[in-house]
């Protein structure tokens, strides 16, 4: 008769879904600087959803892209890495809000928002899961492989997310510290002389401006008339809305769309349309879209 400690159910569950990741991980943990003594934890950060939803369900017989009504289909929680990614949402936060708060003593508030918000944003977060190799170690299903997934920008920020909480818990009491160091290696370091020199260009007002701030402000500046964003469509499950915006500019000469995009919130898709304008107005050197013309490709940035 066994005497040991009974695992609740969740538990139970989430080992016999979830097993230990293999040596091929090992090159993780070396760019991670931290060796985890529970390697669940490593793997359940890298296991996607779909990976799971597939090992439930079986592979689709044809791979092709996701109805919405399949994509947000949910799994058991503690089975894929997306509580996880909650987790390490709030700790990147703190430790990026800590660094700034020490690093920009005479920024306000609103400055060090716009800092933080551009070291943590989906973009960035992508880059660091990209230079961590996350593409390549994640557990995903056939279907998210044969779509790309493991080179989707959306994708690798959660991953990458869920691999700082995973390193935080494992660490135990020198979590904060140790997610401090891959944080200052990956996102800060990186970005340490582009903040400082935005903060001295604007004397402490203005640092680092985001997208639509910028935008708005070249509009203006260049007397093109009036910028708006219009709500496009939106789909998901009501935990879990998709948004897809457009950054248009109304004139003398009628509405033009300047970009479009989509985000988990309306707030993000407008910044990324806003990026996105940004960006085929500097390679083009005037309004990206004439009148009666169809929008740059959406960004997809969903998972």
């Amino acid at each position: 008769m066994t005497t040991g400690r009974r695992k609740p159910a969740g538990e139970r569950q989430q080992n016999a879904e979830v097993a230990p990741p293999g040596a091929g991980w090992k090159e993780l943990e070396h760019r991670l600087g931290h060796r985890f003594r529970n390697a669940e934890l490593l793997a359940l950060a890298l296991t996607h959803r779909s990976h799971t939803y597939e090992a439930r369900h079986g592979v689709p017989e044809i791979l092709q892209p996701a109805h919405p009504e399949q994509r947000d289909q949910r799994n058991a929680p503690g089975t894929d890495n997306e509580q996880l990614e909650f987790l390490g949402d709030a700790v990147l936060g703190l430790v990026v809000a800590e660094a700034l708060f020490r690093e920009f003593p005479q920024c306000s508030e609103g400055e060090l928002t716009r800092l933080r918000a551009n070291l943590v944003s989906r973009k960035r977060m992508a880059e660091m899961g990209s230079q961590l190799g996350l593409g390549e170690a994640l557990r995903m299903g056939k279907s998210a492989e044969f779509n790309g997934g493991r080179s989707k920008p959306a994708l690798l920020a959660n991953a990458a997310e869920a691999v700082l909480a995973a390193v935080y818990l494992d660490a135990g009491n020198e979590g904060l510290q140790q997610v401090r160091q891959i944080v200052e290696r990956y996102l800060l370091q990186p970005e340490r002389d582009a903040m400082r020199a935005a903060v001295a260009q604007g004397a402490g007002r203005g640092a680092m401006r985001d997208p639509k701030t910028v935008l708005q402000e070249r509009v203006q500046a260049e007397g093109l008339g009036k910028l708006r964003y219009l709500d496009t469509a939106e789909s998901g499950p009501a935990h879990r809305r998709w948004f897809c915006v457009e950054a248009r500019l109304q004139s003398g000469d009628g509405e033009r769309v300047l970009a479009a995009a989509e985000g988990p919130s309306k707030k993000e898709a407008q910044q990324r349309a806003a990026e996105l304008a940004l960006q085929i107005w500097s390679r083009s050197a005037q309004i990206p879209v004439a009148p009666g013309q169809a929008p740059e490709t959406p960004d997809r940035g969903r998972p």
